[in-house]
């Protein structure tokens, strides 16, 4: 269920699992994978679809979830964590490791020409339009539009791509 093209860069000590629920992890040409990022099937039975010339740097986690679609000519920074899952905490009676997940927000979609910078938090139901910008350290977990440049928790524009 590992899809590598065979012009993509993958580090040796990248560490891509494989699922045992069927989710796919596709990886398109030209594309770098760096040292100690870790892909994990874990949450859900989304499929990560990664296209083509898109670099993601050293530290990074990716969790399928419910899915992580990453468009082509984007650059991750190092560090960043993409969780396209909810989990369940809110019954008391129950202890938090048996409550599950909250249904889907729609995974993650990463459009084409993105830029994150370093220590970024990307969750559930976060759209990130073409040519967007997210600063170093922020959290995204809605949409962002097309060419804006944002920083932060909570996560603000500031500006715009021009």
């Amino acid at each position: 269920m590992i899809e590598i093209h065979p012009d993509a860069r993958i580090s040796q000590l990248a560490d891509i699992e494989d699922s045992v629920r069927g989710t796919r992890i596709v990886i398109g040409a030209l594309s770098s994978i760096d040292s100690f990022v870790k892909f994990k099937p874990a949450g859900g039975s989304g499929d990560v679809v990664i296209g083509e010339r898109t670099t993601i740097n050293s530290g990074c986690v990716l969790y399928t979830g419910n899915g992580i679609r990453i468009g082509n000519d984007v650059a991750i920074a190092a560090n960043c964590t993409f969780a396209p899952v909810n989990h369940a905490y809110q019954d008391k009676s129950r202890r938090i490791n048996q409550q599950g997940f909250l249904p889907s927000k729609g995974g993650i979609v990463i459009e084409d020409d993105v830029w994150i910078g370093a220590n970024c938090v990307i969750l559930d139901g976060a759209v990130l339009r073409q040519g967007c910008v997210i600063g170093a350290g922020s959290v995204v977990r809605s949409e962002v539009p097309a060419f804006s440049i944002n920083v932060g928790v909570p996560l603000r524009r500031v500006g715009w791509r021009e």
